[in-house]
């Protein structure tokens, strides 16, 4: 019978997954001996990081779609449908139409969701980037924008880390570009600097310096009023607005919780360098599903999608699978007025944001064209 992988979730890494296997296990797939199977709740494929840009206009919904099917290689099986819980008893998914999909290898890749309803006000009275329905919500506020404050306030834990910091520069240009350079824009942050990796946090301080952006720190939301336009923290701090935008605290998907597989906020506990779900010796995780304490992004899950297809190819053909995973992470920033930096880490070293500069902004870009080929295996 043939050893069955089966990658829970067709995101950047589920796909890259299941294509690697797909290219470098191509002969025991076609011999029958290893079947390989992506479960994806969408016939689509989306390229989340494209929603930033669709909230500026500078993208639109094609940009960011494909056919699951299209980037997925030929030999991996696609199952299209909502997974409702993982069996681990029986090592199978279970679907929602009641159909099981037995496995020998579980990849989990599910990703996770932005959570707005847990600040009471926000879906009302604030807006966010982190669907392509909220991003074009937001574009169309943006457009009708005729000026004052915009406070940006931060949620946490989050995906994309530097995101907030990306919007916060970038809505600044949009600003100054239509005239509205009198318009105030006020980041906050939940701890006390601006951003969790202090050496992001040192760079943003300077550079919203030198924007003209202001900042407060220790404010963690807790509640909006709408009718008021007034945001108010934890800390007892209100703030009035004329637009809201929020990075809201995110959650891991809901199947996480039904399957018991997660702690409360439904991320998986996971191997740092095995990737491997804790106490579970045939289940891997990656991506933002992961209880890690690294960021949320999608060359998270890019860096480990290889480190997970490397172990499973090397167990499926004998071997222990000891390849490890260092952590690694590669961040562009935008930084508005097409400019942008980068930031690249591991475990063992921190991040070190470069000046901004048009050519890295171009890189930027670039990149965003060719995912296609990237999450398709052929880059």
């Amino acid at each position: 019978m043939a050893k069955r992988v089966v990658l829970l979730g067709g995101g950047v890494g589920g796909t890259m997954v299941a294509n690697q296997l797909a290219r470098q296990m191509k002969s025991e797939i076609v011999a029958g001996d290893i079947e390989v199977t992506v479960i994806n709740e969408s016939e689509t494929h989306v390229y989340q990081p494209y929603f930033l840009y669709m909230a500026f206009d500078q993208a639109v919904p094609f940009d960011a779609k494909r056919p699951e099917r299209s980037v997925l290689h030929h030999l991996v099986k696609l199952e299209v449908g909502n997974a409702q819980a993982v069996d681990r008893d029986h090592s199978a998914v279970v679907m929602e139409d009641g159909r099981e999909i037995p496995y020998d290898y579980l990849v989990i890749a599910t990703g996770s969701r932005p959570a707005p309803e847990t600040v009471p006000g926000l879906l009302d009275g604030g807006h966010m980037f982190y669907t392509e329905e909220s991003a074009l919500k937001l574009r169309d506020a943006l457009h009708q924008f005729q000026g004052g404050r915009i406070v940006v306030t931060v949620g946490v834990p989050h995906k994309c880390p530097v995101a907030p910091v990306e919007f916060t520069l970038m809505v600044r240009d949009w600003l100054n570009n239509r005239g509205l350079e009198s318009s105030e824009v006020l980041y906050t942050y939940p701890i006390g600097r601006l951003h969790s990796l202090e050496p992001v946090a040192v760079w943003a301080s300077s550079i919203f310096e030198e924007r003209n952006i202001q900042s407060r720190t220790f404010f963690n939301a807790e509640t909006v009023d709408p009718e008021k336009k007034v945001i108010t923290s934890l800390e007892g701090e209100s703030v009035p607005y004329d637009l809201l935008v929020a990075i809201p605290p995110h959650m891991g998907q809901d199947i996480i919780g039904r399957s018991k597989l997660g702690d409360a906020g439904n991320w998986i506990a996971t191997n740092r360098h095995s990737l491997q779900m804790e106490g579970a010796d045939n289940i891997y995780v990656l991506g933002d599903a992961t209880n890690l304490p690294i960021s949320k992004a999608g060359s998270t899950a890019h860096f480990e999608a290889d480190v997970v297809a490397g172990n499973l190819i090397n167990r499926l053909r004998g071997g222990l699978g000891s390849i490890r995973y260092n952590g690694k992470v590669f961040c562009f920033i935008e930084a508005g007025s097409d400019e942008a930096t980068y930031v690249q880490f591991d475990y063992l070293n921190p991040p070190k944001p470069q000046a901004p500069s048009e050519l890295i902004h171009l890189y930027k870009l670039a990149f965003n064209k060719m995912y296609w080929l990237s999450a398709a295996g052929i880059l």
